[in-house]
């Protein structure tokens, strides 16, 4: 079990608080983010990486967990932050996240966040479009700015996770084929510019990956083609960018610690520059999901309870697909507890389902709780802190939970919940009705 995660007199605790009296003070459905958690993932990284590694750096990706709190912490931190928003760089903007910090990633930026990139002078801009130089080259003039950029590029990797978080191979949305008639123009535009500073390489292989060998393969490539452009253009790439998606622990799966992926890339990359002739680039890291997963939890208060001898009991909840869509997007996998019965033995088997209108609702097929689970009990589903506010949507015109944070016993407010109000504070009826 998670190590902030414990259970004393029949409830689940979480860094310190009692989730059972944190249901009933702030009301669920509610995400509840561990501080402690957090910061240790932080450390971690910090240790494994930005201080042991001269010049690396961690970018966190925004669209794991984007709330004012979190982007808050990163910036006291000293990390640096993905976002591939206009609504990501607005957030970082108003904590006052420092623009040289900033990487603004994304395959179809639009021109106006283009526009707000360069006006705040974000440190770089990732390229990931075919036509996307230009558009950054306009704001560069009209802002009278010179844009640091690098290049995001497939590098043509398959790697063992879900098709819908798998972003390396050839047939992907994202980045710039590795083919010379594709990716070479890009680059010489970008070398060329006298509005562009070109750093180097991207790559993104997908996520929730538990092993190294992707990594490697991918970052062989995108070295040879560091080659290729020291060849074609004499200009030595200066950073290197691995990108995330390690893998977070929802079930069974067994966690690496970051050192597991970085230090052989480390390795790989001095190795590969070396073999180039080139200095050894600055690493980049984008860490997300691995950041934030494990250091929050959701918790539901149990409602109608439903059995069809033979077949199947229902357990449903207050929330459900509205603050956790992964489940019926890519049958993504759960475990939990019930919070208030947690030393009670779990020896029923149901589905946890939800209260919106769509069969798919469903949290955790199959799972096992005590049998005297009733209404009113309090559920909790663990490491939904990535994706899970993130995603969060308005269907049946149900509000966006708010979201506690939790440390060392204590609680407070991180976003508060939605209300119905806020939902349709920007409808109208229409003057042609």
């Amino acid at each position: 079990m998670n190590r902030y995660r414990e259970i004393k007199d029949g409830r689940l605790y979480f860094d310190g608080c009692d989730t059972t009296e944190i249901a009933r003070r702030y009301g669920t459905p509610l995400y509840v983010m561990s501080h402690s958690a957090l910061m240790d993932k932080i450390n971690e990284l910090k240790g494994d990486f930005i201080e042991k590694y001269p010049g690396a750096r961690v970018a966190y990706a925004s669209k794991a967990f984007c709330t004012l709190g979190m982007l808050e912490l990163l910036k006291r931190e000293g990390f640096c932050l993905e976002v591939v928003s206009g609504g990501e760089l607005y957030a970082a903007k108003e904590v006052g996240f420092p623009p040289e910090m900033i990487e603004f990633n994304g395959n179809n930026k639009l021109p106006s966040e283009i526009d707000d990139a360069v006006s705040y002078g974000v440190g770089r801009i990732i390229i990931d479009g075919l036509k996307e130089i230009p558009l950054i080259i306009d704001s560069c003039k009209k802002y009278g700015r010179k844009a640091g950029v690098m290049i995001r590029v497939t590098p043509e990797v398959t790697v063992d996770t879900h098709d819908y978080i798998s972003t390396g191979e050839k047939d992907s949305k994202f980045g710039i084929p590795l083919d010379e008639e594709i990716l070479f123009p890009v680059v010489k535009e970008a070398i060329e510019s006298e509005y562009l500073e070109f750093y180097g390489l991207n790559m993104h292989i997908g996520s929730q990956l538990f092993e190294v060998e992707g990594f490697l393969k991918a970052l062989d490539a995108l070295m040879d083609w560091a080659g290729k452009i020291k060849e074609e253009f004499g200009v030595a790439i200066r950073e290197v960018n691995f990108g995330g998606g390690f893998g977070v622990q929802y079930t069974n799966e067994e966690v690496k610690p970051y050192r597991y992926f970085l230090d052989p890339l480390m390795e790989k990359l001095q190795e590969r520059a070396d073999e180039i002739g080139i200095p050894c680039p600055v690493a980049i890291a984008e860490p997300g999901r691995s950041v934030v997963a494990e250091a929050g939890i959701t918790l539901y208060t149990v409602g109608q309870i439903k059995e069809i001898e033979g077949l199947t009991k229902y357990v449903s909840v207050d929330g459900g697909m509205g603050e956790n869509i992964r489940v019926a997007l890519y049958q993504a996998e759960y475990n939990g507890i019930v919070a208030n019965r947690a030393e009670d033995t779990p020896d029923e088997t149901v589905t946890v389902c939800g209260k919106y209108c769509e069969s798919g609702d469903v949290l955790i097929k199959d799972f096992k709780v005590p049998g005297t689970i009733r209404m009113g009990d309090i559920f909790a589903t663990y490491s939904t802190g990535a994706y899970g506010y993130s995603m969060a949507s308005n269907y049946n015109n149900n509000p966006v939970p708010g979201v506690v944070m939790v440390r060392e016993g204590k609680s407070c407010w991180m976003v508060k919940p939605q209300t119905f109000s806020q939902i349709i504070e920007n409808q109208l009826i229409p003057q042609l009705l």
